[in-house]
């Protein structure tokens, strides 16, 4: 575990004065005030009292009940002492702030034990200064082994050691403190030290907040924090116990405790006494819990469990496993130093990266199966994930084998596309370093095929032939690449590059979905028979103005639209089109909503694709059957005929050599997509343990489109936004809340294969019943390609950024960068990648075909332009913060 910064919060009540002195305690409107003078009021340093003048803390005449704590004055010696600052004799000194190591400053002032009566008074009308205080403090090392296994022998010690608070469901700080104060001090029959204790904790009686805190601080990416909001732990010292105490309440709701605080579920409330030894205060021990709870993963297992055993038991093992660590943490720091100065040397030898691979993958490859129904949650999220991973998959090889069908005069066909999707889900799935990783025929893919063709309509060459020729060639340069390491290249690319690639292709999702819409407008609504309509709906209203005895026989032989006029068609396939993205995204977005429980907003949100193509579609086809839609395809009869190795004589010499240019560029396509796409979902942020498999994914995917070129299939490659997708929806997160904006922090991830083999599966099913998917509507078809686009967005940080130009400055999010970046410097860099973005649109969506073939050598252009001409504009220290993964 990495060592997790912790901050400590120190907030302590100070008096306010004015330049005539300080103001009367009792105060109220229309009152006149007492006459200014130094003895107005007499300030208790260490017992955290301010008692008026001829009050004593047992008056019975004083509305205001009081205690004694550490070094507290009596009243008769308050009422004996000298005005000023002279009033502590030296032992009240030595007990005092001077003397006391349980407190940073030293100052606390507090009245807790005031009626309500005088505490509406109170919050009324006087007021006080709030002085806070954040303090770095490191996390627990190896030298702290010994108050490690102190929590785990004393936990079951009744009188020292952890107490446990199981599902509370308070919300109120003062009910959740209170309750875990009782659990802790009850047992040793002193009011006495529940008051101190109570005293201690909060600041003051009209300011209900905890004094000291601890919480853990992670860098985000970039270089930015986070505040751990999900739990706290309130620290106190108080005189009047002999043993440390510690008690843990999880709360069945996250309650909101204030900034930085506003989902905890876990309330730690460290009691040590005042008298404990450096190593053992109330700083140290809850220094050591604080480590334990930074842990993200632990907490989840915390808020799993459904008993205090349980609860336990987890919380000692992760201990136990803490403390082992810390003590090998000196070797494995020097054996980590070594291999990575081993690895910096860089040194192209054949196949090192593969097997460096290899010894990565193989020892997990058993628990890559065991991740998928093991643990909490892990059935449902994998159930839930094969749904998804088959929707999202099974509808764009539909809508790209339409596009292929129509570049290709049906050379390429639905058939095929869904063919190809299974053979190379299955074989990735099993097979592949990188389970997360879907394979898919994506826009850039159906454009280079069609560029080929056309070279091939243009110079008279067998398209099959040539086609796989071109696959061979690719699948040749990729062996070559994953052979000689060159993925280690993409330690270069950096996340600019990553997200214009990524949001190029939710623009290309996009565009292909507009377009079709553009396109069924243009045969239904924008035609001439529509326009005939309206010229005769305008003769029928002339009519109606002029004789209105003829009216009805005018209406009758007029209104009725002349046939082929079919606008009706137009607007359902825009209902559906939008409908599909309207609900399908409202659905992933429900876990942001206060609606329903955490469990089952969840479970929305994990088949929001399944739930809204399945709806969508039974609105187009059954509720609005009256209007004729376009079948999204036409199935053709399953053969074996297909299965059969193409013509590889039908091509020349000259045909051979141009397919190896062709293939060239295309290998750098699957190069730049690939490992993009693996380095997207290897993200630091996204948690994955068990290494990255660069070069063998890449000899995979190679191997997998040289099989599909021998039949003339469609290639397959890593899709964008899909595998960042797949990542996403087998994660665990934890929500945070910060100055308004609610973020998700990936918590886990499971890194299984099932997910990817149960959905290739049922995509090979589907073509038992291509017949009823011929029954999804066009428009439903299109509006998925939307999803995905727009939830691709999430995350994007180039999307976000592009959003602040149109964005007022005092709505900004409270991002990293935007703390750390001047705000033109922003802009700026915004600017530049969006130029780039345009680059990029202007060769992929040209309608001439030959430039398309330049498209993926812009795509690795970017990487050069982000390190030799940004930085002569962008100081680095700027670009390390905007650009940092």
């Amino acid at each position: 575990m990495e060592n997790t910064p912790l901050t400590q919060d120190v907030e302590l009540t100070v008096a306010c004065y004015n330049d005539e002195g300080p103001p009367p305690p009792y105060h109220r409107k229309n009152s006149q005030p007492n006459p200014a003078s130094p003895e107005t009021l007499a300030i208790d340093m260490s017992g955290n009292t301010l008692v008026p003048p001829g009050e004593s803390l047992t008056s019975p005449e004083s509305p205001r009940r009081r205690h004694k704590s550490d070094g507290a004055i009596p009243a008769a010696t308050l009422n004996s002492q000298p005005s000023g600052n002279n009033h502590l004799s030296p032992n009240q000194r030595k007990n005092s702030m001077f003397g006391s190591r349980s407190t940073i400053s030293g100052i606390k002032f507090d009245d807790p034990y005031i009626d309500l009566a005088r505490n509406a008074e109170c919050v009324e009308d006087s007021f006080c200064c709030m002085f806070s205080c954040l303090l770095f403090v490191n996390p627990e090392d190896g030298k702290c082994s010994d108050r490690t296994s102190w929590k785990t022998t004393d936990s079951d010690d009744d009188e020292s050691g952890l107490t446990l608070m199981y599902s509370k469901h308070e919300v109120s700080l003062d009910e959740i403190i209170d309750e875990i104060l009782h659990k802790l001090l009850d047992s040793s029959g002193s009011k006495h030290s529940f008051d101190q204790a109570r005293s201690a904790l909060f600041t003051h009686d009209c300011v209900h907040q905890l004094s000291r805190t601890l919480q853990c601080t992670s860098i985000s990416e970039g270089g930015g924090f986070d505040y751990d909001q999900n739990w706290i732990c309130a620290l106190a010292s108080i005189p009047s116990i002999q043993t440390r105490h510690v008690g843990i309440a999880r709360l069945h709701h996250p309650a909101n405790l204030g900034t930085a605080s506003q989902e905890v579920y876990f309330v730690i409330v460290v009691l040590t006494p005042t008298k404990e030894k450096g190593t053992k205060n109330e700083l140290e021990t809850g220094r050591t819990f604080a480590t334990i709870m930074s842990d993200p993963e632990l907490r989840m297992k915390l808020l799993e469990v459904n008993t205090e055993p349980e609860f336990k038991e987890i919380l000692e093992a992760h201990t136990n496993a803490l403390a082992e660590k810390q003590k090998n943490w000196a070797s494995e720091k020097a054996m980590f130093s070594a291999e990575h100065q081993e690895q910096s040397s860089f040194r192209c030898s054949l196949f090192r990266g593969i097997r460096e691979d290899l010894r990565r993958r193989i020892p997990v490859y058993v628990s890559d199966f065991k991740d998928g129904v093991v643990g909490n949650k892990s059935i449902q999220k994998t159930i839930s994930t094969t749904f998804f991973l088959y929707f999202a998959c099974l509808m764009p090889s539909i809508a790209f084998g339409v596009l292929n069908a129509n570049n290709t005069k049906g050379q390429l066909n639905v058939e095929k596309v869904l063919y190809s999707q299974t053979f190379g889900g299955l074989v990735f799935a099993f097979f592949g370093g990188t389970p997360h990783i879907v394979l898919l025929t994506t826009a850039p893919l159906a454009l280079y095929t069609k560029i080929i063709y056309s070279i091939c309509q243009d110079f008279d060459i067998d398209f099959p032939a040539m086609y796989a020729c071109v696959g061979l060639w690719n699948s040749f340069f990729l062996f070559l690449y994953s052979a000689f390491d060159l993925s280690v290249l993409m330690k270069w690319s950096t996340r600019s590059s990553e997200e214009i690639f990524a949001l190029f292709i939710s623009i290309a999702f996009c565009v292909d979905a507009f377009k079709d819409a553009v396109s069924n407008f243009a045969a239904h609504y924008n035609i001439p028979a529509c326009s005939m309509t309206t010229t005769a709906n305008s003769a029928v209203n002339y009519s109606i103005t002029s004789n209105l005895t003829n009216s009805v026989a005018s209406v009758v032989n007029s209104t009725a639209p002349p046939s082929g006029c079919e606008r009706d068609v137009s607007l359902l396939y825009l209902l559906l089109l939008l409908g599909t993205l309207w609900l399908g995204v409202t659905l992933y977005n429900f876990t942001m909503t206060p609606y329903l429980n955490a469990g089952k907003r969840e479970l929305l949100a994990d088949y929001s694709l399944p739930v809204a193509v399945v709806i969508m579609s039974f609105f187009g086809s059954y509720i609005f059957r009256d209007v004729q839609l376009d079948s999204s395809f036409t199935p053709r009869e399953l053969s074996l005929e297909v299965f059969k190795v193409v013509p590889f004589h039908n091509l020349s010499v000259g045909a051979v050599f141009g397919a190896m240019g062709l293939g060239f560029c295309l290998s750098l396509l699957f190069f730049m997509d690939q490992n993009i796409s693996a380095a997207l979902v290897n993200a630091q942020q996204n948690k994955l343990k068990k290494g990255t498999a660069y070069h063998w994914d890449l000899l995979v995917c190679g191997v997998i489109n040289a099989v599909l070129s021998l039949l003339a299939f469609p290639w397959v490659h890593a899709a964008l936004p899909h595998s960042p997708l797949h990542v996403r929806a087998l994660a665990d997160v934890e929500e945070r809340v910060d100055q308004g904006h609610i973020y998700q922090i990936i918590v886990r991830v499971r890194e299984t294969r099932l997910t990817a083999i149960f959905s290739h599966i049922l995509i090979g099913l589907s073509l038992l019943i291509l017949n009823y998917l011929a029954y999804i509507p066009t428009p439903v078809l299109y509006g998925l390609f939307l999803y995905v686009g727009v939830t691709a967005l999430y995350g994007n940080q180039l999307f976000e950024r592009i959003m602040l130009l149109i964005t007022e400055q005092s709505a900004y999010p409270p991002n990293h960068y935007i703390r750390r970046v001047p705000q033109r410097t922003i802009h700026l860099f915004t600017v530049l990648q969006m130029v780039q973005l345009l680059v990029l649109c202007a060769f992929g969506f040209t309608p001439y075909p030959y430039l398309k073939m330049f498209f993926p050598v812009l795509i690795f252009t970017l990487i050069p332009l982000r390190h030799k001409v940004i930085p002569r504009l962008i100081r680095q220290k700027f670009l390390k913060a905007i650009d940092g993964h």
